[in-house]
């Protein structure tokens, strides 16, 4: 028997709180104190934990829902559910503290793939720039990753919604704008219009497509936002040198100036480095050039509002404990605070773009990367007005699940700029966010590049035959942790002997062979070998692989992409397996279960295919005499018996000459 009395004099800090621990139990054990107007910082494990609140009151926050808690309040947490007590009373807030190991409940838990269907699940591809169309580069990254993933979660019962729109007031579209000699709202408009049509080709409609330039009321809400980071006071006008064109005058940030880091001394544009993620403040640049003249930029003071962000770092550190950070995001943001100062300025001298509502500054706008921070959250009120949800943008609810998509060049900006703006504008809300980052997605090993027409556009490639074909090879070659190269002629070859050679041979092989033995109908199982029940656990195999590489903790379209091909690869090989038996005599019963047993793969196929390739997998499905997949396999299913069988000389994939 362990007897132990709560003591203030042996709580030391953990987790943001004090904590005391109960030695020699066979779970563990402890007691905890938060004191009034503090929390615990967010986390999550894989122990099933209990809380039994003795003394004060407050509030538990579990994956982004509130609950009341006073004395007498016991609490249970499953493994990974992210909690944060808080202390909302006036005295201490006392709990005893009850842990233990259930591996085998935690691995369950860690493979569920519906832990997220009880949130509004609002999952952005950052708004691309309306400079140009979109390229593949563009498409293999933020727009694919963020459509597969909401299909997927529909598919498991989620509400999920995809969300971006045109960044329209970026400074390159007024770049562009300049060297096309018209306005750069015209460009806005004429790249906004492209963008949405290729989105289109490429299988995917988002939810809400925000255009800044004529959403009703944006520009007055994201003034709004803005003077709420002004009135926090510590976004305020502070003057600091800039660079200005040597020839013109004009003030010079983003692409209009570029030089070396002054971080990793690589090449690159103003305001951020695309090679190592680190912003700079253009006038640190090493050897800086202007793009508008040949003369050298010069130095001169202005007066911009700005954000001294290397205050914010336990704001940050306590964000990236709530959600999905990759370890990527992690040791930039310890790189940025490392830095013994880190100020961001928040506007800029420029005519293209919503300037704020104080009158601290003239002739500035909001920079389009913070007017950003605030075009999410007027996309989900957006959203909500055409969905009857009581969204607001003011009014942040902390039940919202967001997910962001972007590439590694954007990261600063996400993950470490944002969570302290909007801790700025919304003091109360932690927001609950899971970032997926891609790294840059090559062309003939060079960076593609919209500003350099370096490039194959989305309308080059996409149409109604060859989008699946374009998703699958995207998904299977995207950059997911290291840059990766698109070819053309890889993607012709994978078509030809992946697509068609193994994916569509096998089914017009398996139909075939129904037609001939079964007079195309699915054959009921008959006796059952034991390489036959081999094959079906690895068909369940493959299904889970399959929905942990579309999950949301090991989100991979790598792995996905591999793991439906392996299914066909092995389906084609338990096939040339049972091939010899096929006409045995006496061995039809065994027979007609692997033919069966190939038609559950097909079945397989076409649901797990869904979200990756929704064209193809609706013809299968219609080919199995199934509906189109709307929900995600929970087993391996067998067809009915009978059920008319049309995969024979079925089209799901052309070669380029063909279409």
């Amino acid at each position: 028997m362990i007897l132990d009395k709560y003591s203030d004099a042996e709580l030391h800090p953990a987790f943001g709180i004090d904590m005391s621990v109960i030695d020699g139990g066979a779970v563990g054990a402890g007691w905890a104190r938060v004191r009034p107007g503090t929390s615990s910082a967010p986390h999550q494990h894989d122990e099933m934990e209990m809380f039994v609140v003795l003394e004060g009151t407050g509030e538990l926050v579990v994956n982004g829902a509130n609950h009341p808690i006073g004395p007498g309040t016991v609490a249970l947490f499953e493994p990974f559910e992210t909690h944060v007590v808080e202390n909302t009373g006036e005295t201490d807030l006392v709990f005893a503290d009850v842990y233990w190991r259930d591996f085998a409940r935690a691995t369950l838990a860690a493979e569920s793939p519906t832990r997220l269907r009880r949130r509004p699940l609002l999952v952005f591809s950052t708004p691309p720039t309306p400079n140009g169309d979109l390229h593949l580069g563009h498409l293999s990254g933020p727009y694919l990753g963020a459509d597969v993933y909401v299909r997927f979660q529909r598919m498991n019962g989620a509400d999920a919604w995809h969300l971006t729109g045109s960044d329209d007031f970026q400074s390159y579209v007024a770049a562009y704008a300049r060297d096309a000699a018209e306005s750069p709202a015209t460009t806005a408009a004429r790249f906004s219009a492209e963008i949405r049509e290729t989105l289109a080709l490429m299988d995917i409609e988002p939810d809400q497509f925000t255009v800044p330039r004529t959403a009703p009321r944006y520009a007055e809400g994201l003034r709004d936002f803005f003077s709420r980071l002004t009135a926090s006071g510590e976004v305020r006008p502070t003057p600091g040198t800039a660079l200005f064109d040597g020839e013109t005058g004009e003030y010079l940030h983003e692409g209009d100036v570029s030089g070396a880091c002054p971080a990793c001394g690589q090449p690159t544009g103003g305001n951020l480095c695309e090679e190592c993620g680190e912003p700079n403040a253009c006038v640190d640049l090493l050897r800086p050039r202007s793009a508008l003249s040949a003369q050298p930029p010069r130095r001169a003071e202005v007066v911009r509002h700005s954000l001294p962000l290397h205050d914010f770092r336990a704001t940050v550190a306590n964000h990236h404990a709530l959600g999905r950070v990759p370890a990527r995001l992690r040791e930039l943001a310890d790189r940025l605070f490392a830095r013994p100062r880190l100020d961001v300025s928040l506007t800029h001298p420029t005519g293209w773009g919503v300037s704020p509502a104080t009158p601290d500054v003239d002739g500035q706008a909001i920079w389009a990367w913070p007017e950003m921070a605030y075009g999410f959250l007027y996309g989900i009120e957006a959203l909500g007005r055409r969905s009857a949800k009581n969204w607001r943008w003011d009014r942040p609810r902390q039940d919202w699940k967001i997910v962001h998509f972007f590439g590694f060049d954007n990261s600063f900006y996400h993950a470490v700029l944002y969570p302290a703006l909007y801790r700025l504008a919304f003091p109360e809300w932690r927001p609950d966010i899971d970032y997926h980052v891609n790294e840059f997605y090559l062309l003939e090993k060079d960076k593609f590049s919209t500003s350099r027409r370096h490039a194959i556009w989305g309308k080059e490639i996409l149409s109604a035959e060859s989008v699946d074909a374009v998703r699958y090879f995207l998904a299977s070659t995207r950059p997911e942790g290291r840059r990766t190269s698109f070819s053309r002629g890889e993607f012709e070859a994978v078509l030809s002997t992946v697509l068609i050679g193994q994916w569509q041979s096998w089914l017009h092989d398996l139909g075939a062979r129904v037609d001939e033995r079964y007079g195309g109908h699915a054959p009921d199982t008959g006796t059952w070998t034991p390489e036959h029940t081999a094959f079906l656990a690895d068909l369940e195999h493959r299904l889970r692989a399959l929905t942990g590489s579309l999950g949301p903790d090991g989100f991979s379209l790598n792995q996905a992409a591999q793991g439906l091909t392996a299914l066909v690869q092995d389906a084609r090989a338990f096939a040339g397996r049972e091939a010899p038996g096929i006409r045995l005599p006496g061995w039809s019963d065994q027979a007609r279960t692997a033919v069966a047993l190939e038609l559950a793969a097909a079945r397989l196929l076409a649901g797990c295919a869904a979200p990756v390739m929704p064209r193809f997998a609706r013809r299968l499905a219609g080919a199995l005499g199934l509906t189109p997949p709307e929900r995600w396999p929970s087993a391996v299913e067998l067809l009915s018996p009978g059920a008319r069988v049309d995969l024979a000389g079925r089209v799901f994939f052309a070669e380029e000459a063909d279409k």
